[in-house]
């Protein structure tokens, strides 16, 4: 069988890998990291799953926190005005199938350790530009797959301006995990909760199981230059908490306050902040030795996580690969291979999530708050909504553009 070297241990390069084991495949896997590393150091993500991922992981079996992770049945969303004590609108939509965040510092590292008990060779060593020519000169490996999106493994793969709007950061990003969350007064418990401050950013609350046990993630996408973006790259976890309830009280409903009133921090390494900018990149890396690899999720694909599908796409680009490599059998893996791999996934998937994520980091356009006006008084639209964070392909039939808006609107109103 043959011999597939991949390089990063997330979502996608360990559920790649673990796809590959179970259909025979030689894989050796390069981690920056040990599980105990891993498990000892700052979360990596948000990491909301939804239904077809889940289903994914399921069906490979590495399910196994499943059932100990809370759910999230589904999305409520809120709109507000700095400061202001209400929301100006407060919608929610079930999901057919509840969502789940699993902290990756638990997940990756009870992954990591599957894929050796499953024969894997696991090979914990930071690679780069030059390791990874040096590997592919090798002619040890049939496949070289680079799924470490962090890094300056990145830089290997061409920046496509095409595909790329941005040149820098759209939001700033704080994340904490925390214990102590009130209940919502307003809706049942079990729900990711966007609330959206007009022109300042998002606050985002999702239940969530830790190394501690289930907790809850209070998820900061600031503007940058507003004042949900000021933080020092100096705070502590205390400090970094401290700051975190203090834009709250400040900017936020006066709900989330009461219920962010008695949180304190899952241990002492449980935050996270930084930025990204939202990238696509070529999916091949020609080395200087002459390999070639194919670049895997967010080494070729950077979404803001303001709409909660990194690790989804991962999920996603995982698997679609992964039937990529059965069915091309015994042929050589080459360029042509790679690059149509890549647009397939694309043009089938990737596409319609960059394109609705870009949409969602500028000021929502007039068909964008006629849709979410509809969802308040509408639950099947809501319904809708909840449904593109599982299948964001949907969107493009009536939400992406002001035509499908007002075809849908109309219908709408034509029913009523």
């Amino acid at each position: 069988m043959r011999d597939i070297l991949i390089v990063g241990a997330g979502q996608a390069g360990l559920q790649l890998t673990h796809a590959l084991l179970a259909d025979g495949y030689t894989v050796t896997l390069l981690s920056a990291r040990t599980p105990a590393e891993l498990r000892g150091g700052n979360p990596l993500s948000t990491q909301m799953l939804f239904g077809p991922a889940l289903e994914i992981e399921r069906r490979l079996g590495l399910d196994a926190r499943m059932d100990e992770t809370p759910p999230a049945y589904g999305l409520r969303v809120t709109l507000s005005g700095p400061g202001q004590p209400t929301p100006q609108a407060d919608l929610i939509g079930t999901l057919d199938v509840p969502a789940r965040s699993c902290d990756q510092r638990v997940k990756m590292a009870d992954w990591l350790e599957l894929a050796e008990e499953r024969g894997a060779t696991v090979i914990h060593q930071a690679v780069t530009a030059a390791d990874l020519d040096a590997l592919t000169r090798s002619g040890r490996y049939d496949l070289t797959v680079v799924a470490a999106g962090r890094g300056d493994l990145t830089s290997l793969f061409e920046h496509d301006p095409d595909r790329s709007p941005y040149t820098a950061p759209q939001r700033v990003l704080a994340v904490s995990y925390v214990h102590g969350l009130r209940p919502s007064p307003a809706w049942a418990d079990g729900h990711v909760v966007n609330h959206t401050v007009a022109g300042l950013g998002e606050l985002f609350i999702m239940p969530t199981l830790t190394g501690t046990g289930p907790a809850d993630i209070l998820f900061f996408t600031a503007v940058p230059g507003g004042p949900l973006a000021d933080w020092s790259p100096a705070l502590s976890p205390t400090d970094h908490l401290d700051r975190t309830l203090a834009l709250i009280r400040t900017h936020l409903p006066t709900e989330v306050a009461d219920r962010c009133r008695d949180v304190t921090l899952v241990d002492d390494r449980s935050t996270l902040r930084g930025s990204v900018t939202p990238a696509v990149r070529r999916p091949v890396a020609a080395l200087p030795g002459g390999g070639l690899a194919l670049g895997l999720a967010d080494v070729v694909i950077t979404n803001d996580p303001l709409t909660g599908q990194g690790a989804n796409s991962a999920a996603k680009a995982a698997d679609h690969y992964h039937r990529a490599i059965l069915a091309h059998g015994d042929r050589p893996f080459d360029r042509t291979w790679m690059t149509d791999t890549f647009e397939t996934f694309w043009h089938g998937y990737g596409r319609a999530v960059t394109d609705w994520t870009n949409l969602m980091l500028g000021p929502p356009p007039a068909h964008v708050q006629q849709l979410l006006g509809a969802a308040t008084a509408h639950p099947p639209t809501a319904r809708r909504l909840a449904a593109g964070f599982a299948d964001p392909t949907d969107f493009d039939a009536w939400f992406m553009t002001e035509p499908a808006a007002t075809s849908y609107l109309a219908g709408l109103h034509q029913k009523a």
